[in-house]
């Protein structure tokens, strides 16, 4: 017989839904909490926040993103996506359907849990940093949240285990635009012309020359460069798309500075016109080392076990951190297909029923 919150995961897996448009998804939540012994309001569009009050001062969260992707899915699953064109590639499902879980089991809990809890059902992990906005809300305030927990569905790692680290989990995330405007010139006039795809072919060897020689971790990479209009002409324009990934706030403003200065001299050299935008991005995910040594020292045995690296992916959860003690896991998906891919799919009935348990655990943490 499936458990509850694989059942709960089946059926969000089959209405996706993007954004903060999330109004099926909301449905369920409130649904399946409906009638219990707790209190729920929304404090942005296409959020839902859900009290225990359990007669403390303070109060832990438990966040769950609830978005998918624009992913037309290729599972072939009975229970696969019914919204074309749109798909749970990220865990989303699982990860709400195992806070769904913890708020059941939170609400037949006796007297005696040592914080009231907040489950913070969150949109627009994958789209605006909906974690920004719910911080902004003053919710956490509200309830005097003095610290946060999240965990993320993560394949390759064992199949049901918990991972983490103190310190630097996941990178900052900034997308990185180049515009170049040079002027076209026909190739029989080519020395009327400033070459702005030339330009932009140089820019991209100094940036990634740059980021190759600042402090580790760092990665910067421009996926997409649009230059010109026909073969017989020079390039009177050229943008360059990418992304940079980094840990430390040092070392982004080392490889801001740097590619300012790189656009100038290349803008100079070449007589065309060049200029950075830098998107705002999202912070690191970075576990708070203290929280991180209270939570192994309290669950002893059953700590996660330790991340070998951080990794380079995002993670809007880091807004949380910037505002109060947060750990962020890893629950390990096994040989699962990679996140964001259209066949992504992973064992429901052995991962979450063991992510629920480490979040009971975490709940009942002193």
């Amino acid at each position: 017989m499936l458990s509850p919150v694989a059942a709960h995961r089946r059926y969000l897996h089959q209405i996706p839904e993007l954004d903060d448009q999330l109004p099926q998804t909301l449905t369920l939540v409130t649904g399946v909490l409906r009638g219990h012994r707790c209190e729920y309001a929304s404090p942005i569009q296409g959020s839902v926040c859900v009290w225990f009050d359990f007669g403390q001062k303070e109060t832990v969260a438990f966040r769950a993103d609830m978005d998918g992707l624009p992913i037309e899915e290729q599972t072939g699953l009975p229970y696969a996506s019914r919204h074309p064109g749109n798909m749970h590639a990220c865990g989303h499902d699982g990860h709400t359907a195992m806070l769904l879980s913890l708020c059941q089991w939170l609400s037949s809990k006796p007297e005696g849990m040592p914080r009231n809890v907040l489950a913070v059902f969150q949109p627009s992990e994958e789209t605006t940093g909906g974690a920004n906005r719910i911080c902004e809300s003053g919710v956490l305030e509200e309830r005097n949240v003095t610290r946060i927990f999240g965990l993320h569905i993560w394949p390759k790692l064992p199949k049901g285990k918990l991972f983490s680290c103190p310190g630097p989990m996941m990178a900052r995330s900034n997308e990185v635009t180049v515009r170049i405007e040079g002027k076209s010139a026909h190739l029989s006039r080519a020395h009327e012309g400033r070459d702005a795809m030339l330009a932009g072919v140089e820019y991209l060897t100094r940036a990634y020359k740059l980021a190759g020689e600042a402090p580790p971790p760092c990665v910067l990479r421009f996926g997409k460069m649009r230059a010109g209009t026909v073969r017989n002409a020079v390039s009177g324009e050229c943008v360059l798309e990418g992304s940079l990934r980094t840990y430390q706030d040092a070392t982004f403003e080392q490889c801001r500075e740097g590619l300012e200065r790189i656009a100038a001299e290349v803008g100079k050299e070449s007589g065309c016109r060049a200029e950075l935008e830098l998107g705002s991005g999202y912070p690191a995910v970075w576990n708070h080392e203290k929280l991180y040594e209270t939570v192994c020292a309290g669950l002893g045995a059953d700590a996660p076990a330790l991340l070998d690296k951080p990794s380079l992916a995002a993670e809007d959860f880091a807004f949380y951190q910037k505002r109060l003690p947060g750990v962020f896991f890893f629950l390990g998906a096994g040989d699962a297909p990679e996140l964001h891919a259209s066949n992504f799919d992973f064992d429901d009935e052995y991962i979450l029923p063991r992510g629920v348990e480490f979040l009971q655990k975490l709940a009942r943490l002193p």
